[in-house]
């Protein structure tokens, strides 16, 4: 736990009902710390947990422990149509989702799963897939022993693989198909399929509390218990601790941050976070954000995806670029580099500074699967875009490469700083076309010569 300094005691008016307006001159001085300490912007260390191994031919995908935090994402086509999956995981793989999830809920999905890890590796594409089996999947991997071993691992729900008797005997099917096939697992519970047996029970022990606990408290404890005691049994029946993920997730913001720090608190396994049924839109974008980052920022989640609701006909890949978004602007992992803009003000009538800046960073986006190889360390370049002289040059400085832009009134010119220092000044038509190749050029020689050392 981080220890933090003593606040000084409130003064007397204060307490008193008074307000912070009614504090004299000599009794603010006692609410500021006689020697400041340095703020530091950094999240709380890591959490410590086991590594987890996803493989696939000379791929290897470590998950939890030292490894960083991976970005994952889940198809939504017709696994049986073995085409059109495997398009769209190439497609979320371009864009970066470093695991895959499809969904494998019939016999038809099952037989297609070969086919569309064979389609992939003709297209070099390595990405790991990832079983989501759900109610028949203990079946369904015994019958199409050619799918448990096309994928890389898989996600068992303890609430929906069966009940009673049957529940357990699904259950060590699945690890014991899980083993045969030296495959890792994730054993994910959901709010929305909770199993209920354990929930029962807990309501019953709950009940004979002096002081009972509220519905919502029960539900969560519901959430973490089934999920270690699945674990439990995993581990029982042979699986390696390490080899084991957790998630649990729910679709409220609170409930979701207190269910993960008390499943943090409880477990060595790695955690894989998630804001389920997240929504359309903002609000999905929103909503998974201010989850995760609570939770990143303590440290906890070894793996995120941000499960948007696609708009009709929308692109899969956005949930890919919010998740690898949401890592970077808390400095966790680089993956692109990033354009910093204003919001525009009356001193920015035009939308040019907005054309400009949503075109460099849509073109940056676009360059990234040839660079990434051939420019090592691009993706942490900064680049800002602003709209007037307020605060133009001084953001512009703080960047790699920065361009203020004139506002309204001002003259038409625009200068551009690299690496803090004012190399020139843009004017005419063809600013946005000059400042792109400022860019390019400036990547060129910083980052080429990274990778011209690497070769060496």
């Amino acid at each position: 736990m981080t220890q933090h300094a003593k606040a000084p005691s409130i003064p007397s008016s204060v307490e008193h009902g008074k307000g912070l307006g009614a504090i004299s001159l000599s009794e603010t001085k006692a609410l500021r710390p006689a020697d400041p300490i340095p703020t530091e912007a950094a999240s709380l260390p890591r959490r410590k947990s086991l590594q987890s191994i996803l493989r696939w031919g000379a791929k290897i995908v470590r998950i939890g422990g030292d490894a960083p935090v991976l970005v994952q994402s889940m198809t939504n086509t017709d696994t049986a149509d073995v085409i059109a999956t495997a398009i769209q995981v190439k497609e979320l793989a371009g864009a970066g989702s470093e695991i895959v999830r499809l969904t494998v809920n019939s016999i038809e999905a099952a037989k297609a799963v070969p086919a569309i890890r064979e389609q992939l590796d003709r297209m070099d594409i390595d990405v790991p897939l990832v079983g989501d089996f759900h109610y028949n999947g203990h079946k369904l991997l015994q019958d199409v022993p050619a799918c448990a071993q096309a994928l890389s691992k898989y996600r068992i729900n303890p609430g929906n693989v069966g009940l009673g008797s049957k529940r357990d005997n699904h259950f060590a099917s699945l690890i014991e198909t899980a083993l045969r096939w030296q495959k890792p697992v994730r054993i994910g519970v959901n709010w929305g399929s909770l199993d209920q047996s354990v929930l029962a029970r807990l309501m019953d022990q709950n009940a004979k509390r002096s002081n009972p606990w509220g519905a919502a408290a029960v539900m969560r404890e519901a959430l973490v218990t089934s999920a270690l005691e699945s674990t439990e049994a995993a581990i029982r029946l042979g699986m390696d601790p390490a080899q084991i993920c957790l998630s649990a997730k729910v679709s409220s913001v609170q409930d979701l941050i207190a269910v993960y720090r008390s499943l943090a608190s409880r477990c060595d396994q790695s955690l894989h976070l998630g804001l389920t049924e997240a929504g359309m839109g903002s609000k999905g974008i929103v909503a998974s954000s201010a989850a995760m980052a609570v939770l990143l920022q303590e440290g906890i989640g070894d793996t995120i995806r941000v499960s948007l609701t696609p708009e009709p006909g929308g692109d899969r890949r956005k949930e890919v670029i919010v998740a690898q978004e949401l890592l970077q602007t808390m400095g966790l992992r680089a993956f692109t580099p990033m354009v910093v803009a204003c919001p525009g003000c009356g001193r920015t009538t035009s939308t040019f500074f907005q054309e400009l800046a949503n075109d460099i960073q849509g073109w940056l986006r676009a360059q990234m699967p040839t660079w990434r190889a051939t420019y090592p360390g691009v993706e942490t370049l900064q680049i800002a875009v602003m709209g007037c002289v307020v605060n133009g040059p001084g953001e512009s400085r703080h960047a790699d490469v920065g361009i203020s832009l004139p506002g309204s009134g001002e003259a038409p010119v625009a200068p551009v700083f690299v690496d803090g220092e004012r190399r020139l000044t843009l004017k005419g038509d063809q600013i946005a076309r000059d400042f792109q190749n400022i860019v390019e050029d400036y990547v060129k020689t910083r980052f080429g010569k990274i990778g011209e050392s690497n070769k060496a």
